[in-house]
């Protein structure tokens, strides 16, 4: 297992932005996912990134607002969240997806997870 460290969540208002970022010892080589879970909720797939950059997956939800990135010579995976709504307020999960091709939003195909970082969004 990698560990995890998810940063920069906090409280926006409606139509601000934030940028998560996730840090590891060692991730260049991983496909990497973010997830969130609101309260009484499951938790949900909000986008993935390819190992090598080239290749991103959103949600329905957010693409066209969120962007993930990553910096594998510094070990980062980011989340910017632009246009933030009140629906976006939630934990924020940075997750490693198992090395295989299976599908990228399925929760189950990741097997390390970051503790977690809130974000609240007020209308």
């Amino acid at each position: 297992q990698v560990l995890l460290v998810e940063s920069g969540g906090g409280l926006v208002q409606t139509g601000g932005s934030l940028r998560l970022s996730c840090a590891a010892s060692d991730l260049s080589t991983y496909d990497m996912g973010w997830f969130r879970q609101a309260p009484g909720k499951e938790r949900e797939f909000v986008a993935a990134i390819r190992w090598s950059g080239g290749i991103t997956n959103y949600a329905d939800s957010v693409k066209g607002r969120f962007t993930i990135s990553r910096d594998n010579a510094k070990n980062t995976v980011f989340l910017q969240m632009n246009s933030l709504k009140p629906e976006d307020t939630a934990v924020y999960y940075c997750a490693k997806k198992m090395g295989d091709n299976s599908n990228v939003r399925d929760l189950y195909k990741y097997d390390s997870w970051g503790l977690g970082t809130q974000v609240t969004v007020s209308s």
